[in-house]
């Protein structure tokens, strides 16, 4: 099978085509050919609050990245709590991000949305009071935030794919665009929430976070209203079934696994180099902390450029040959290069590149998701597959860290590039994505 081969999937819009097709005005008389068919509009306006409103909440949810340590380190002074305070709400995130997922379903994905941004807001302006409740009280609410928030994520991006397909926007484009202004958002949340912390001090810039859900849960609650048709009645069945049936769906789509085990690879390489290849690098070779945040913008300069290019010229290239050359030039090449050199400009020149093969790997696995699992199927798998793509997260500060300590920076550098190539380069040649074809029609929810 291939995959440049298979034609885009086809969103069929009453009047789209034929002029006999196009609805009549209020006088009854024929509406003018290409016009924009009824609903259309409506239906985008939803995709862009839809989309806003997530990009708000991640918005909110970089502010607190830096808040919520930051608060930790002024009322404890101690690093090792900034660790298990990073902890607790990691793990929740990625445990309901698949574990919740069938009870979304039976709740209804909209009404579950407007329900965890409710509760994430409250939650966080609980955070805020934290210095007065002490430490404990702090973790079992950030703990309660990651949790809620990683079904509220999951969800949100369950509802793009019907909305896009009424409002005629290719899936391709729409998780091509929403990567890059994921992005955008996350350098920008990075920004904004260190200056909030010395503007308005670090309680009020937590409360800033609770805000953006709060709004969230009223974008969606107001001007989200899909029709009956993009909410099937979930299966009546079992938690455990449920959940059962979106791990084995997962299990027999080779093609799908393969891509969600590179990206699982990249982000277990990415987190071993943020958090001790790069810096051990900034600090041996060039002895000034600034570069750290030089290579890490230039990189996300890197992504954001090809996002814009890869949104407008995407759906033209063959998905497999560009989902690998993304994964093998945004991963090893950079630990190759800080392995055999030291001279900065070579290792951001390569850093840039990389940030633009990036751009189109995480694009092509949400349209692949959206197009290959079936509607019933659609929340439980996109949960089960953030946690599987998330789960190198944790691992790669822990394979970071004992590379260098048992091989030295340079040899560790050496080997994992190694590594890296393997895992992202070989299911190309010899795994289900060299013969997978990317874009098939979806099998039956049963």
């Amino acid at each position: 099978m291939t995959t440049d081969a298979a034609p885009e999937p086809v969103v069929k819009t009453p009047g789209a085509t034929r002029e006999a097709d196009v609805p009549a005005d209020a006088e009854g008389r024929p509406g003018v050919k290409g016009a924009r068919p009824p609903g259309v509009a409506a239906a985008r306006r939803e995709l862009i609050t839809l989309v806003a409103a997530d990009l708000i909440s991640n918005l909110g949810s970089r502010i607190s990245v830096i808040a919520i340590p930051w608060l930790v380190l002024t009322t404890t002074g101690s690093p090792a709590k900034m660790g298990i305070v990073a902890a607790a709400e990691f793990l929740p995130y990625m445990l309901s991000s698949s574990l919740a997922t069938p009870w979304a379903d039976r709740f209804g994905v909209r009404r579950t949305s407007i329900v965890v941004d409710a509760a994430s807001a409250a939650a966080m302006a609980v955070v805020a009071l934290t210095p007065w409740l002490g430490f404990g009280a702090l973790v079992v609410l950030v703990a309660f935030a990651g949790g809620l928030r990683g079904i509220g994520d999951r969800v949100k991006h369950v509802m793009f794919r019907p909305a896009a397909q009424r409002a005629g926007v290719e899936l391709i484009r729409l998780t091509s665009a929403y990567d890059g202004l994921a992005r955008g958002v996350t350098l920008f949340g990075a920004v904004i929430g260190g200056l909030l912390i010395d503007w308005v001090g670090v309680t009020r810039a937590i409360w800033i976070d609770a805000g953006s859900f709060a709004l969230c849960a009223l974008l969606v609650g107001i001007l989200v209203r899909p029709p009956a048709a993009d909410a099937p009645a979930a299966p009546r069945e079992s938690y455990f079934r449920a959940l059962r049936t979106g791990f084995a769906y997962l299990r027999t789509d080779r093609v799908l696994l393969a891509m969600l085990l590179v990206v699982s690879a990249l982000n277990m390489m990415a987190a071993a180099n943020t958090t001790v290849w790069l810096p051990v690098w900034i600090r041996d070779v060039l002895g000034d902390p600034a570069g750290f945040g030089l290579v890490l913008g230039v990189f996300g300069a890197g992504a954001l450029l090809g996002n814009v290019v890869f949104t407008a010229i995407g759906p033209r290239l063959p998905r497999t040959l560009v989902f690998a050359v993304g994964a093998a030039l945004s991963g090893a090449p950079r630990m190759l290069t800080m392995a055999v050199t030291d001279h900065l400009v070579v290792v951001l020149v390569v850093t840039f590149l990389s940030g633009i093969g990036i751009a189109a790997v995480n694009p092509l696995l949400g349209a692949t998701l959206y197009e290959r699992v079936p509607d019933a199927l659609q929340t439980r798998v996109l949960g089960i597959a953030g946690s599987l793509a998330f789960v190198g997260l944790p691992i790669g500060g822990l394979v970071g860290g004992w590379s260098v300590a048992a091989l030295g920076l340079k040899p560790a550098l050496l080997v994992m590039a190694v590594v890296c190539a393997v895992l992202t380069v070989g299911p190309l040649l010899v795994g289900p994505l060299r013969a997978g074809r990317s874009r098939p029609r979806p099998a039956p929810a049963g």
